[in-house]
């Protein structure tokens, strides 16, 4: 990258949004990191080495006003916003039927009212600068049972893609200089398996897997060069091809595997 762009990253306080942080202070961006825990961004921060080329604003992304005050801060501060990245998220370890309101409110809100925010709040500026870049995490088991036992997660990160595809196409019609980008990792190797509300089973020993540098060099080449969506792991990538080739024989042969 050579222009040094302003980037702001939710859920940067570890995982993926710590990982991609640290990848673009290399390259010398500019970034506005947004997590609840302000001593877990500082230190992110200083790993990435940003010296004053960053701004730590401890945010609740599932609160509208916290989010607004997040674009405003990172204007007030850089000028301008070029890439906002809707990274935060959590996962649950609950059957559908074991599912109870409050499981399904707080997945929605986590992981879809704060994406959904992110870019009602951020559209507006971008509209006004004539482009700009949503990139919004969402993950591979959104489009794959793979792993029931996420049910809620994985709904409203389906929910998350329907929202993110919707902006794009109303997004284009009059705005194609902004770009709406769907980011679907597979599985990744960081805590949010352990902070799951829940807990977490064991996967297979065999099951692909991620770094979260891995993942975030994955959006780094998406916010060079933006495309609608991606799989970070062509493996799962091939696997989703395949569900949906014929979804009922993929379903029974993943019942008899269990």
């Amino acid at each position: 990258m050579t222009e040094s762009k302003v980037v702001v990253i939710t859920g940067a306080s570890s995982g993926i949004g710590a990982g991609l942080a640290i990848r673009l202070g290399r390259e010398g961006m500019r970034l506005v990191l947004a997590a609840r825990s302000a001593q877990k961004l500082e230190a992110v921060a200083v790993e990435a080495a940003l010296e004053g080329r960053s701004l730590a604003v401890p945010t609740d992304v599932t609160r509208r006003s916290d989010v607004e005050k997040l674009r405003d801060t990172a204007i007030d501060r850089f000028g301008q916003v070029d890439v906002w990245v809707n990274n935060a998220g959590r996962g649950i370890s609950r059957p559908v039927l074991d599912l109870t309101d409050e499981d399904v409110d707080e997945m929605i809100a986590v992981n879809v009212k704060s994406a959904l925010y992110g870019m009602q709040a951020i559209v507006p500026h971008f509209i006004e600068r004539g482009e700009g870049q949503i990139v919004n995490v969402s993950s591979f088991l959104s489009r794959v049972p793979f792993a029931t036992y996420r049910s809620a997660y994985n709904a409203a990160k389906a929910a998350l893609n329907a929202l993110t595809a919707n902006a794009r196409v109303d997004l284009a019609r009059a705005h194609p200089g902004i770009h709406v980008t769907l980011v679907m990792p597979g599985v990744v190797t960081t805590d949010f398996q352990r902070n799951a509300a829940g807990g977490s089973p064991p996967l297979p020993p065999s099951t692909p897997s991620q770094t979260p540098d891995e993942v975030a060099a994955a959006i780094m080449r998406v916010i060079e060069q933006p495309v609608a969506e991606i799989y970070t792991n062509a493996q799962q990538a091939a696997v989703a091809l395949e569900y949906f080739k014929d979804v009922s024989a993929f379903e029974r042969e993943a019942a008899a595997r269990r």
